[in-house]
Formats: C-alpha cells, structure tokens, sequence
C-alpha cells in the first residue's frame, strides 16, 4: 500500500511460560522494533503492539511442572519478559496481556460474530484422551514419533526438529505428557473453521497480489496452499484460556492460535483507550497498513490462518507483509530450552551490564533473515572489538577528543578555500547516503541497513586517518577547522543513522554532540552550524576482553551439562512390549540407489532404495541432514512393513532407521559393509 496513512506493527506474542533469549529477541523483536524506530524518526504515523501469550497449553503444561497455578505461571513470566523488552530498548507503544478482560471481551465478541454468521462448522470428533488423568489432551499434551523424520519428541501439533505441521492422530506411539500414558481416542464436539473454503481466495492474495513477500514466507505459503488445507477446530477442551461464549461449550476454551492474533486488536483497543484514539483506524481503514513480524514456525498462523479469518469476519484490513525470520542457533547447535542450551536476555545483563546494544548489534548483523544464522561468543566479541570499538566508538572518540583539544569544544566554520579533494570528496560521500538506510529497511534488508549506517562510521575513520589532523593542526589550524567540522558532521550523520539499530548509544552520542532536534531528512546533510558547543569525549564502547567471554562459554557448557539428568528423563524407555509385538517388525537392509528433493517442499527427500527383491521409493523429512548426493550408495535399514502412507502425493512404502546424536545430528543406521540387500536385522 504506497499511500498508507498510518502503519500498525505487531510482533508475535510471547508465550508467558519462561524467560526469552537471544533467539527470541533476533526472531522478532529487534527488527519490528528497528523498523517502528524508523518510522518514527522519518515523523510517519506508527503504533507498534504486542503482549503476553498467557493462554494455551505451554501455560498448563509450566504449570503443572511448576507445582503452581496457570496464573502465579503467567504473572512471574508477563514480568519478567516486559522487563526484558524494556531493557533492550524495543520501543512498544503497548504491551498488553492476553489475560485482561479487554482481550477475552474481544476474542469472545470475534467468536460470536463468525458463529452467527455460520462460519464455524460444530461436528464431532474423535480427540485423544487421557485415562489416568481424566482429561482431554490438548495438542501440546501429546508427543510421539513424527510421521515425516522419526523425530521421537514431535507435539501433537509440530515437530520442532523438522518443522512439519502435524495433527495428533498422526503420530506414531503418542503419549501423554501428562502421565506418559497412551491416550485412547473419544468422541467431542468442537467449532471447525473451513480453511479449504478460502483456499482459492489465499491462492489470489498471497501468491498472486503478494510476490513480493520474503521468499521463505512466500515458499511456505506455497507449499501449504499446494498441498490443501482443511477445517481446523478453533476450540479446546482446556479449563485455563478465554471461555467459548455460546451455550453447551462447557469446559471449552477458544484455540490459543485463534485467540492469541485478536491479541493485537485488543493490544490496539487498548492502547487507543489511554491515548484517546480511535482503534478501528488501524484495523478497519483502507489507509492503514498492518505488518506482523514473527518467527518461521508462525508464518502459517499469520499468513494463512489469522487472514482467513479476518477475511471471514469482514471489515478487517488484511496484513500487507509479513517479513518473518528463519532461526538463530546457538555454538553450532539449536538453541534449546528444555536442554537449557540459550543465552537468556536477564542473565545476559547479569553478566554484561549496560551492554544491550553490544548484543542488539550482534543479533542484528547476523539476524536470520532468509534462513537460519548462528550466534557464537568469539563471534560477538570480534564484532563489538573490531566494529562498534575500533570502527564506530573509535571514529567518535577522535574527532570530538580533537575539536575539545583545538578548538574548546567549538564548531569552526568551513573555510572554502582551505578544503582540498579528500574534504570535498567526503562531504560529496556522506551525500550518497541520502535515503540509502531507508531503501534497505523498506525492503526489511535490515542487516543491509545496519552494514549501511557502519558504513558512515567507516567514511568518517578513513577521512580522519587520511587528513590526519593531529598532524595537520602543527601546520594548518584554518584547514584542520575544516577537518574537524566535516568529521562532526559525519558524526552527527551518525547520531541519527544509528538511532533505529542501537537506541541507547544513539542518545549518548546525540548527548555527546549536543543536537538539540535531529530529523532522519538530515542524513548525508552537513547541518551542524560553525559556533554550535560540543560537549566532552567519552568512549561509546568498550573492549570485550578473552576472559569475559571465555567465561560465557564455560557457563554454556556447564548449563548443558546440568541439564543432563533432565535431557535424559525427557526420553525415557517406552513401554514394555510382548515379544510378539516385536517380531511383527520387519526389518531389512536395503540400498539407496537413488536421492532426490520433493518437489515444493525443504525438508522431504525421496529416496529410491533396492531391497535385493524389489525397489522402493520411500521419503523421509532429512533434507535439512543430507544432500541427495550425501546418501546415494549408502546401505541402511528399513521397516519394511511399515502400512504405505501418502505424503506430498507420493506413496512412501517403509521407513529409513536414523540415529540421532546429542546435538541433533542424524546417523544412518547401516548394517556392516558387503551385507546383501534383503537381508533381514534380527
């Protein structure tokens, strides 16, 4: 929307069931809160929203490990997650909570609006069930082997190791995680909302009115809408989230993928109420634009099923873009919260005060944009020695140390015909960088723009180191004046450029500096006026040292470590089984004699694989694993009786035996060299 008149932001909502870390605030704070930053600064009309998750089975399920109550879970966690936000200076105009009243009159009023327009669907189903706790189990309350990759610790509704969408019914051996019993099937009723009804309309607008979304988002549009959608049930039988408001929904609460996105209409409805505004011209104008910045493993919630169901309520404005982010692992390995493998944002203070830039940095110049980035400690300290100090804090330093040691902290005005070609050339680079910044951010290339605004701070080192003014002040007080007022200018170029990408630095070097009014229209401007006052240097940052972040590794390892004993309960035996049961399995060794990608999707590959008796064609989701090349000629082990299953079209007829090591690498299981194809693993 070229002409918008005011933009509305949203960030995902964190789930309040524990602290964030790094790959939180990379995924989709920092960037939501750049972009919002820039807005602001270019003076534009802007409401940036978001707010705790309180609902849901990631609340009961703390809960109940925590021995307290799903509100003492969301109180402790809405707390120290705004404080974590607030401390890295993500600038929201809110930040609510799905727990207040406001949010379940709105969610409920939504609900009610869909039902009496007749576009839920109430049918009966068969819903998993646990006997010994005597409870329906929500998605999240089941686990069990993934259909797609073998992962042993898939959800009832996704596996996190190879990022399928799953139902529970899928699974292979689910179990409860509430008693680790195995659920029974039983029938229930629930509000459906028809997803393949809008299939053609999402087809039109995703991938006809909206090409230009990021090519991950687009992909996996694709892929879903390709592959068919179907209804999906917008209740739960939880007693913990926002109550269904129509009669005989006893026990039901709405799906927490339902509630949680009218979390950003309540956040807004909110936020209008204590400014005095109007709510409905950010959700209900043609002139306005909304953008939600999120996670990959949320951009069907955001790009499918939450525009569905706007679309069906009518009146809504539907998302202009939705510029989600891959992931950020961690040390070479996914960061993981159950195995405690995370760098979490309140320890990350506790260690490194008054560094929240310093880390902001980081993450932004290695934010995973189109596909996963890694963040690593000698990494963060290369980068804050060699960029932030030596580059940017260092050009700082010396030209405002200079104008204070020569001139008493004052502008001197430029002298004409004192300038020679490297000035002239200077003043003509910091020129170029006129809307520079704002063409990477529009196109959300926010790491394009964070190299763009360290390039400022590059011009200005380079012009200092060539015209040396230490030197040229023994000779030439007029043309080192002149020096010294171009290097301000570039600092005062940066004061502002840095302002969106590491806020708190930006306001001591606009302090530093003393501008009084800065305007993002002044960037590549040389507006500091001859006779403007400075104040005293100061070093914007400081040097990591090798024992600090020595120390951050050792404390990584030896919380990996400490979680042992936990990573281990967390996959404990199965239950015993008859020796008759397992004679059923056939198991055989087999030869992949051919490899290559599904078509529309990342994660499957199809291997053709000869069985001495026959050849089959099986899939498996390890594509994020191996190359086809990788496994070509390798000897493995298959279920060879496994009942055939259907997967993007393709009957996969058995199933590849993969081990999986401690860092989430998967081994092929292979029999010894020379075994002939057929042959049975008994």
């Amino acid at each position: 929307m070229a002409n918008h008149k005011r933009t509305l932001i949203t960030s995902a909502l964190p789930y309040a069931n524990g602290p964030l870390h790094i790959g939180h605030l990379a995924g989709a704070y920092i960037n939501a809160d750049i972009y919002a930053r820039f807005l602001r600064a270019k003076g534009e009309e802007v409401v940036f929203v978001c707010g705790s998750d309180e609902h849901g089975a990631a609340i009961t399920i703390r809960a109940k490990l925590d021995g307290i109550t799903p509100q003492e879970v969301v109180e402790k966690y809405h707390t120290t997650i705004k404080k974590a936000f607030d401390d890295f200076g993500i600038s929201f105009d809110i930040y609510h909570r799905t727990s207040e009243p406001l949010h379940h009159e709105t969610s409920q009023a939504f609900f009610k609006q869909l039902n009496a327009t007749n576009k839920f669907i109430q049918k009966e189903s068969q819903q998993y069930y646990d006997p010994e706790a005597e409870q329906f189990l929500a998605d999240r309350y089941i686990k069990g082997t993934c259909p797609v990759c073998g992962n042993e610790d898939a959800y009832g509704d996704q596996c996190e190791r190879c990022g399928s969408s799953l139902s529970p019914t899928e699974l292979i051996n689910p179990k409860s995680t509430l008693s680790n019993a195995t659920p029974e099937l039983r029938a229930t009723s629930h509000w459906y909302f028809p997803l393949n009804d809008y299939e053609a309309w999402l087809k039109e607008w995703i991938l006809e009115d909206h090409p230009n979304w990021k090519k991950n988002v687009y992909g996996q549009c694709k892929s879903w809408l390709e592959n068919g959608l179907q209804p999906r049930a917008m209740t739960r039988d939880l007693d913990w989230g926002v109550k269904v408001p129509v009669e005989g929904a006893n026990g039901k609460v709405l799906y927490v993928w339902l509630d949680a996105p009218i979390g950003y209409i309540s956040a807004t409805k909110q936020w209008a109420a204590d400014h005095g505004k109007n709510w409905e011209d950010y959700w209900k104008s043609e002139d306005s634009r909304l953008l939600h910045f999120i996670g990959k493993d949320n951009i069907v919630f955001h790009c499918i099923i939450f525009p569905s169901l706007l679309k069906a309520h009518g009146g809504f404005v539907l998302p202009e873009n939705v510029p989600a982010n891959e992931f950020m692992n961690l040390e070479g390995r996914k960061i993981s919260t159950s195995k405690n493998w995370a760098i979490w944002l309140h320890e990350y203070l506790e260690d490194l005060p008054g560094k929240e830039d310093e880390l902001r940095y980081v993450l932004m110049a290695n934010m995973p944009e189109t596909k996963d980035s890694e963040f690593t400690w000698k990494d963060y300290q290369t980068r804050v020695n060699s960029e932030l100090v030596a580059t940017l804090g260092n050009f700082v330093n010396r030209v405002v140390v200079l104008t204070n040691k020569y001139f008493e902290g004052e502008v001197q005005a430029i002298t004409g015909a004192e300038l020679n070609e490297v000035d002239n050339n200077a003043v003509k680079e910091l020129a170029e960088f006129a809307g520079k910044i704002d063409a990477d951010l529009e196109e959300f290339r926010f790491r394009d723009a964070l190299s763009t605004m360290m390039d400022i701070a590059r011009l200005g080192n380079k012009y200092l180191g060539d015209r040396e003014p230490w030197q040229l002040i023994k000779t030439n007080e007029a043309a080192t004046a002149n020096v010294l007022n171009i290097g301000l200018q570039i600092a005062a170029n940066l004061a502002i450029a840095m302002q969106p990408f590491l806020p708190k630095a930006a306001g001591r070097l606009v302090a530093m500096l003393n501008l009084s009014e800065t305007n993002w229209n002044q960037i590549g401007q040389a507006f500091v006026p001859g006779g403007h006052q400075i104040e005293k240097g100061g070093h914007l940052f400081s040097k990591i040292e090798d024992a600090v972040i020595e120390a951050q590794i050792q404390k990584l390892q030896g919380s990996i470590q400490e979680e042992t004993p936990e990573v281990e309960l967390k996959h404990p035996l199965k239950s015993t089984i008859e020796f008759d049961d397992f004679v059923k399995i056939d198991l055989r060794v087999g030869t992949i004699c051919a490899a290559t990608p599904v078509p529309k999707t990342d994660k499957l590959l199809m291997f053709t694989v000869d069985m001495g008796f026959e050849e089959r064609t099986i899939i498996s989701g390890v594509a994020k694993h191996f190359t086809p090349e990788d496994c070509v000629g390798k000897q493995v082990c298959v279920v060879a009786n496994l009942a055939p299953r259907k997967m993007r079209g393709v009957e996969s007829q058995g199933m590849i035996l993969f081990a999986e090591d401690d860092e989430g690498k998967l081994i092929f299981v292979s029999p010894q060299a020379g075994t002939q194809n057929g042959s049975v693993v008994a």
